[in-house]
């Protein structure tokens, strides 16, 4: 299958590799980009990959609590000129305040739901939006919470979060608490909440791509298959400080990790808390825009 400059910009976006390695591993692996993925991170050219590509779409995340009821929700627009526009970021308010009330099961369900405020349903005053500021908008996703929660938004709308913790004590006492774990997760963007979390195959690829980096370092290649496994059941737990939440080290203080935070502040509050879910949404997470300047640099690349 042929390569193209999408696939190698695409794969750039992931790994953060140049463009020649990135082509030379697409080339390999007959343009498959998890494969591709792989080899780069077997040669010790790509760490871990990002869960994105690179964030282009404009507009805003939107992340509110009202209550014991929570919503996130991305409204994503042309411009980052008419994100900034008040009605739009009231319209986006409005569509979480609908989600909270409504809890509609999915897009089609919030679109046609009557938005929070209003008479017109939320399709209906989107397009009532759009003849103001002459942009198309799109409703692209959003998630509805209950319990204890605490929101976190970044940049104005760039990134959302909410976090939802499990716990005997009144929700005013431990916000604090959900504020520096929905923080942590704006900054640090984990995968999973935590081990039991993480899919059994996902580990086994790790461990494989461990053993693959052994086998390409002189040093490690001469050991023995049982010294390597060690080894490398050692390195998952860098994994898990990584990718998983309360595994990870506490941003405030890195010499604990999250989970042990949590548990420190629950005992001086003499009480309980446990983080059982989060959500975070990035704005345009997988949504990019036309790059002309980027296809030129890479055009001559392609030739080669």
């Amino acid at each position: 299958m042929a390569v193209t400059v999408k696939d190698i910009k695409d794969l750039m976006s992931l790994t953060g590799v140049g463009m020649m390695d990135c082509k030379r591993a697409l080339v390999e692996t007959d343009n498959d980009q998890e494969k591709a993925i792989e080899l780069l991170r077997e040669k010790g050219l790509a760490t871990q990959a990002k869960k994105s590509g690179r964030v282009a779409a404009e507009g805003i995340v939107a992340a509110v609590v009202k209550g014991n009821a929570g919503a996130i929700v991305e409204v994503n627009i042309e411009t980052d000129f008419a994100a900034n526009n008040d009605e739009f970021k009231a319209f986006v308010n409005a569509v979480a305040d609908t989600i909270i009330e409504q809890n509609p099961a999915d897009l089609d369900a919030l679109k046609a739901a009557t938005i929070s405020g209003g008479s017109k349903s939320v399709e209906e005053s989107l397009q009532d939006l759009f003849v103001k500021l002459r942009e198309n908008m799109l409703i692209r996703r959003f998630k509805r919470l209950e319990g204890t929660l605490v929101s976190y938004v970044h940049g104005g709308g760039s990134i959302g979060v909410i976090v939802k913790l499990d716990t005997d004590l009144d929700a005013e006492k431990v916000y604090e608490i959900g504020k520096d774990c929905a923080l942590q997760v704006a900054a640090m963007n984990p995968s999973y909440l935590d081990r039991t979390q993480v899919p059994a195959d996902t580990l086994d690829k790790e461990k494989d791509i461990l053993l693959a980096q052994m086998a390409e370092d002189p040093k490690m290649a001469s050991k023995p298959e049982q010294v390597k496994i060690k080894i490398v059941e050692g390195k998952v737990g860098k994994y898990y400080s990584e990718n998983c939440l309360v595994d990870q080290a506490f941003v405030k203080d890195d010499k604990v990790s999250v989970g042990k935070y949590v548990a420190d502040s629950a005992k001086k509050l003499g009480g309980s808390v446990i983080v059982s879910d989060f959500v975070r949404f990035e704005r345009g997470e997988g949504v990019e825009k036309k790059e002309e300047n980027f296809a030129d640099e890479v055009a001559s690349m392609m030739k080669n």
